[in-house]
């Protein structure tokens, strides 16, 4: 469910960059409910519970240029992550305005997926798992494949925490790993070229994936790794897909790339008697699989591959958003972020699809926003961070970590630092050194735990 504009990261070869937009990444919360944007002056968090008004519930100016920021459901607790520190992320309790611990790894961080257990953070090598609760760091997966988008995904569902990541640099192979239970619990070969997207339904029962190529999304059950869906984007052109999200109850899923359309595909369900379910969409399906079997096999692939059941043709085309697909007012709306500052909300038809209509257009900046950030770039200041383009992704940073920082990871069995205020309402930061991350952690009235305590609440804590 939760998702990122902002694939490409600070820096990396293929970011877009909107003059005069002071826009770094978007992310929605794990449950589409909230939109976080990283900026060049700080992040700003938005309420999505209404159609036509967008409630800015929290603006910071603390740390410039931000390039990834993730909030935890609808709790007080958001990660931060700049382009002046690419390797060092921060842990704020955004309520009361204190920081409640900090970290720094080896490498710039590229991607950080949370739930209500775990938080992973995501280099290119390399992935740290901690126990959110106390941050204790539970885990380190040294040596993977490179991955240099920093592609994951993490499953909002917590029972089970299942972490995917690219297990082949060079082909589309997916390696789910349990992150409760430390162990990896199957590889999906996906798909023949790299990946570019990867999504995990409300439940992580199902596993979404695009490649490189843009052409193909497919769908996977999980834990077993079969293939269920197969949904065709396009034919004529590849494509970066830049985001993928199921709907709340899996029955849909959207897919945005670089081009002008959105395309939401719906998962028809095979009932007991093998028939599946009643639709235009089912009924030309079963026409096209019966008349594949005569056909080559590479043709025959393409038949039996499902179309979009809904579309949305945005205004400009070649630049990196977010969509997600959630209800509003008791009604399912599409949602997509752009990386020129707007965020669209379409009314989507269950039943019937089609082109979805538009419901409402939010400028995510203001006119001061916008002066600011022609401004700095009148006066020649260099703007290192491109609008990116899926939570799931900040590429590679080129900025070194300037500064000391006070908490360096780099493997299980080095020491490190964290730390953690000691009073909220103080400000107070107490730092501590900790030999062997995997024997320890925060008490378990940890100000972490304190964020965390009303996460289930649809109100800010």
């Amino acid at each position: 469910m939760e998702s990122a504009v902002g694939a490409s990261g600070p820096g990396g070869p293929d970011g877009p960059d909107t003059p005069g937009v002071p826009f770094g990444c978007a992310s929605f919360n794990q449950d589409s409910t909230s939109l976080a944007l990283g900026t060049k002056t700080g992040y700003k968090l938005f309420s999505l519970t209404t159609v036509d008004k967008l409630d800015c519930i929290h603006e910071s100016a603390e740390t410039s240029n931000v390039y990834i920021v993730e909030r935890l459901f609808s709790s007080s607790l958001v990660v931060v992550v700049s382009t002046t520190t690419p390797q060092l992320m921060n842990i704020y309790h955004f309520k009361k305005g204190t920081e409640i611990c900090n970290y720094s790894y080896p490498n710039n961080i590229l991607a950080v997926k949370l739930n209500r257990h775990r938080l992973a953070v995501c280099l290119v090598d390399s992935i740290y798992i901690h126990n959110i609760k106390d941050m204790k760091l539970l885990k380190t997966l040294l040596n993977i494949p490179s991955n240099p988008s920093g592609l994951c995904a993490l499953s909002t569902n917590h029972s089970n925490s299942y972490l995917a990541y690219p297990g082949n640099a060079t082909m589309g192979e997916i390696i789910v790993y349990d992150a409760n239970n430390m162990s990896t619990v199957t590889m999906v070969p996906a798909h023949d070229s790299p990946l570019a997207a990867l999504c995990f339904n409300a439940s992580a029962t199902k596993l979404a994936s695009a490649s490189e190529r843009g052409t193909v999304i497919r769908v996977f059950s999980i834990p077993e790794g079969l293939r269920l869906f197969e949904f065709r984007r396009g034919m004529k052109r590849y494509v970066n897909i830049s985001s993928l999200s199921f709907s709340p109850d899996a029955q849909f899923l959207c897919a945005s790339s670089n081009t002008e359309t959105v395309h939401i595909f719906k998962l028809e369900q095979v009932g007991p008697s093998g028939d599946e379910t009643a639709s235009w969409s089912a009924y030309v399906g079963k026409m096209f699989t019966a008349a594949s079997s005569y056909l080559p096999a590479p043709v025959s692939g393409m038949m039996s591959q499902d179309r979009a059941f809904a579309t949305v043709h945005l205004v400009t085309s070649g630049q990196r958003n977010v969509c997600a697909l959630t209800m509003i007012q008791k009604l399912p709306r599409l949602l997509v972020a752009t990386a020129d500052g707007q965020l669209f909300i379409y009314n989507v038809n269950p039943e019937d699809g089609g082109e979805c209509m538009l419901a409402f257009n939010h400028r995510l900046f203001g006119i001061d926003d916008l002066h600011e950030a022609n401004h700095q770039e009148a006066e020649g200041s260099e703007v290192t961070v491109p609008a990116q383009a899926c939570p799931s992704y900040a590429a590679t940073v080129a900025l070194p970590a300037s500064g000391p920082t006070t908490a360096t990871l780099t493997a299980p069995s080095t020491s490190f630092f964290y730390q953690y205020p000691h009073s909220l309402s103080s400000g107070c930061v107490q730092t501590i050194e900790v030999s062997n991350p995997s024997n320890h952690g925060w008490p378990h009235h940890s100000p972490i735990n304190f964020a965390l305590h009303r996460s289930r609440d649809s109100s800010v804590t």
